[in-house]
C-alpha cells in the first residue's frame, strides 16, 4: 500500500446508511466537520420489495436497515442546514428511477443550500424488481441513467434548456 502523495492530505468521508434507528444526521453531520471529515454521503433505496430475486453486491443477505433507508437529498439537505464545510454526496442516487425534471431540481435546490458543497454520486442500481417498480426495464438502466444526467445537464445549464 503506497502512501498519500506528498503535500496532499488524506481526505476521508463517511457513508451514513441513515434510518430512524441510527443516530440522527444532523449529530453526525456536526461531528464529521468538527473532526475534520471531508464528506458526508448517503445511498439510495426507494423502496426494497418484499419479494427480489437480485443478488445483493454483497452476496449476502440484505441488512433490515436497507429497508428503511432515509430519503438521501433530505438527509443531506439537513446536514448542508448543520455545517458549514462538510462536502454532502450521494453514495449512489438511482438516476434513472427518477423524473429527472423533478431531480434537477431538487439536486439544485441542495446544491444551493449548501453553498455548492454537494457531489452527485451515480449509480443505476442492483435491485431488479425496485427498478422496474419505477418503470424502469433493467437491461437500459445505464442507459436511461445517462440520459436522465445529459438531460439534467441541459436544465442547469441553459435558460431555455430542452433535450432529445
Amino acid at each position: 500500500m503506497s502512501s498519500p502523495a506528498p503535500g496532499r492530505p488524506v481526505r476521508i468521508g463517511l457513508l451514513g446508511f441513515f434510518t430512524a434507528d441510527t443516530a440522527p444526521v444532523v449529530d453526525v453531520a456536526r461531528m464529521a466537520e468538527s473532526r475534520g471529515v471531508e464528506s458526508l454521503w448517503a445511498p439510495e433505496h426507494t423502496h426494497v420489495p418484499v419479494l427480489y430475486t437480485s443478488p445483493t453486491p454483497t452476496g449476502f443477505a440484505l441488512p433490515e436497515y436497507y429497508k428503511h433507508l432515509f430519503d438521501p437529498f433530505l438527509v443531506l439537505t439537513a446536514a448542508a442546514a448543520v455545517t458549514t464545510r462538510l462536502r454532502l454526496g450521494t453514495g449512489i442516487a438511482l438516476v434513472a428511477n427518477h423524473d429527472p425534471i423533478t431531480l434537477a431540481k431538487q439536486i439544485a435546490t441542495l446544491d444551493r443550500i449548501s453553498g455548492g458543497r454537494f457531489l452527485l454520486g451515480v449509480g443505476a442500481g442492483w435491485n431488479r424488481e425496485e427498478i422496474e417498480n419505477h418503470g424502469v426495464e433493467f437491461d437500459t438502466r445505464w442507459r436511461r441513467a445517462v440520459e436522465h444526467l445529459e438531460a439534467m445537464r441541459a436544465i442547469w445549464t441553459q435558460e431555455e434548456a430542452s433535450f432529445a
